[in-house]
């Protein structure tokens, strides 16, 4: 097969269909793996000099500075940098329905918000999948109260409904004008589960959260991008639905929640593409080099025929990721990922040749 650029190679495989080879990226790589990999380079940097297939980005909100590791953002919300590459909400401006009928959202057409996508596709557009990071039901809804008052306001329908029409509605402008500007596809990170369960039930989900996730998916597709839904846990509950919903690709199918990427595959694989799913909690963190290549090796057997396949890690590259691990992980793709896939063999082979 011919070569394919990577702009052609994710967006093949968002369809479902089967590219040159297996494409890889990662929603975050700390700055720390980066550092020892590639030192003193930017995340865009580090995408082109390890060859990674998409160049990520986000709308650009302002921030306000409170304290040394707290800001508030223009959402409102107070939010705490943790010893990770993202932040929490400490306080969101809504606590009540009187709160959200006072709440004005950001505007999703202001003058800055697109600076940064609007320099990647300067850059990069058709060489990489330039994908941008929006949110679809349950992400904004957490943000603006905080996780426990969210969870407390499932008793108050008027409320949750309200967040969620007006996550849906703000999100889908969001997309239309990132289409416009040259974004390539949608991630979402809203993440609906623990590792042991759903964060609400089935049916509450059902009731509360799907028909927005149906909105905003066909709202996403209405502009022109294909979707890669993200949301760590145990989701088997709402697999149907998920799927159901219209997304294009599923991330990161957690094997820590139980979660068997050979089985999504096998019943899933004709609807939706998946990607994922090397345990960075456990293998990626903890594992030996020859660990990671085994398990990597055994999710290319699981997951990439038939193409419809981005293999990543079951979340993210986190801090406590070890960079040799990261890499081999990213060497023993390029060795085996080219289709059409064969690993018929003994992997040690591969092991030794890595160590």
């Amino acid at each position: 097969m011919a070569a394919m650029t990577s702009q052609e190679r994710v967006m093949t495989v968002l369809k479902g269909q089967v590219p040159d080879r297996i494409p890889h990226f990662e929603w975050i790589i700390d700055q720390r793996v980066r550092e020892v990999i590639c030192p003193g380079g930017s995340m865009e940097e580090f995408t082109v000099r390890m060859g990674l297939d998409a160049m990520l980005t986000s709308p650009d909100y302002t921030t306000e500075q409170l304290s040394p590791d707290t800001f508030r953002n223009e959402w409102g919300c107070v939010m705490e940098k943790g010893a990770e590459q993202h932040s929490t909400t400490l306080e969101g401006p809504i606590q009540s329905l009187d709160d959200f009928k006072n709440y004005t959202p950001p505007d999703p057409y202001a003058p800055h918000r697109y600076e940064s996508l609007k320099k990647i596709v300067a850059k990069y557009k058709g060489r990489y999948a330039i994908g941008v990071h929006l949110n679809d039901v349950l992400s904004v809804p957490r943000n603006l109260m905080g996780f426990q008052q969210l969870m407390m306001a499932f008793a108050q329908p008027e409320l949750i409904k309200g967040l969620v029409d007006m996550s849906v509605k703000l999100n889908i402008e969001l997309a239309k004008e990132a289409a416009r500007l040259g974004a390539d596809f949608v991630f979402t990170g809203d993440d609906y589960a623990s590792t042991e369960a759903l964060f609400i039930s089935p049916a509450m989900f059902e009731e509360y959260l799907y028909p927005g996730l149906k909105e905003v998916i066909a709202g996403f597709h209405e502009c022109g991008m294909p979707v890669i839904k993200h949301t760590d846990g145990n989701i088997t509950a709402i697999l149907d639905m998920l799927i159901d919903s219209g997304i294009d690709c599923l991330d990161p199918i957690d094997p820590v929640a139980g979660m068997d990427i050979a089985m999504i595959k096998e019943k899933y694989g004709d609807k939706v593409a998946i990607k994922g799913n090397v345990d960075c909690a456990h293998t990626l963190t903890f594992g030996s080099v020859g660990d990671v290549i085994n398990e990597t090796l055994d999710v290319i057997r699981k997951a990439a025929d038939g193409g419809g396949f981005i293999l990543s890690s079951s979340n993210s590259i986190h801090s406590a990721v070890k960079p040799e691990n990261y890499l081999a992980m990213i060497n023993t793709i390029r060795a085996y990922g080219n289709y059409p896939i064969k690993l018929d063999f003994d992997s040690s082979g591969a092991v030794e040749a890595f160590t």
